[in-house]
């Protein structure tokens, strides 16, 4: 793994060759924490999967807008397919994910699939600054998404992911829910630290365990 500047003092963690099938991981609500999904992103490498891990800030003035487009660019500069990468977010970055997906177009970008875990597709996207599923009319290329979310998760329903779900296939997008044996954390390889106010990485094996199962689900959609 290195440590990359992916845009003027803002970091990435970045594992495997520009060849690979890329994945580009956005965490969520909390300033630059990347180091919390660092086993995740070692699980994605583990599938042979390119990975981009960049902090990003979601409590800046643009509520991280700037920070989320410049790990694009990063991540398609570095890609030797750009419109081959799969964009993947965990609960704030799901649900910018899921924002910016719908709204490629706009930016001039692609993605092969998007996977959004525990994604809060009930709020803003800090890229549109609109709730995703208003923004769902028109003719955007409809890329795939799978929506992973945990059936212990106490932060985010998993009525929000259906309900998502249910408004994508309205609008004629592919789309697949799947409710797995995880919580708000552990589905991204992290357990939340209650001094700290804040998530960080899982040592633990059960943890790592679920992390692994969505893993491989992410390896396999970036197969497809």
């Amino acid at each position: 793994m290195q440590t990359v500047e992916y845009a003027a003092g803002r970091f990435a963690d970045v594992v495997g060759k520009p060849s690979r099938s890329t994945v580009l991981l956005w965490h969520g609500q909390q300033a630059d924490a990347r180091a919390s999904v660092r086993p995740f992103v070692e699980l994605l490498a583990g599938h042979g999967l390119g990975v981009v891990s960049p902090d990003w800030n979601s409590y800046a003035d643009d509520g991280g807008r700037a920070d989320l487009l410049a790990s694009v660019r990063f991540t398609r500069e570095r890609a030797d397919n750009p419109d081959g990468v799969v964009l993947v977010g965990w609960s704030m970055g799901g649900v910018a994910a899921a924002g910016l997906t719908i709204a490629a177009r706009r930016f001039g970008v692609a993605f092969a699939h998007t996977v959004c875990l525990a994604g809060a597709f009930m709020v803003a996207d800090p890229i549109t600054g609109t709730v995703p599923a208003t923004q769902l009319r028109g003719d955007a290329p409809r890329s795939p998404f799978t929506l992973l979310h945990g059936v212990s998760d106490r932060v985010i329903p998993t009525a929000v992911a259906h309900e998502f779900a249910s408004a994508l296939r309205h609008h004629d997008w592919p789309v697949e829910v799947a409710e797995l044996a995880a919580d708000h954390g552990s589905i991204a390889g992290a357990v939340y630290d209650a001094a700290a106010g804040r998530y960080s990485a899982a040592t633990d094996a059960g943890t790592l365990a679920v992390a692994a199962g969505v893993a491989a689900r992410i390896a396999d959609a970036s197969s497809r």
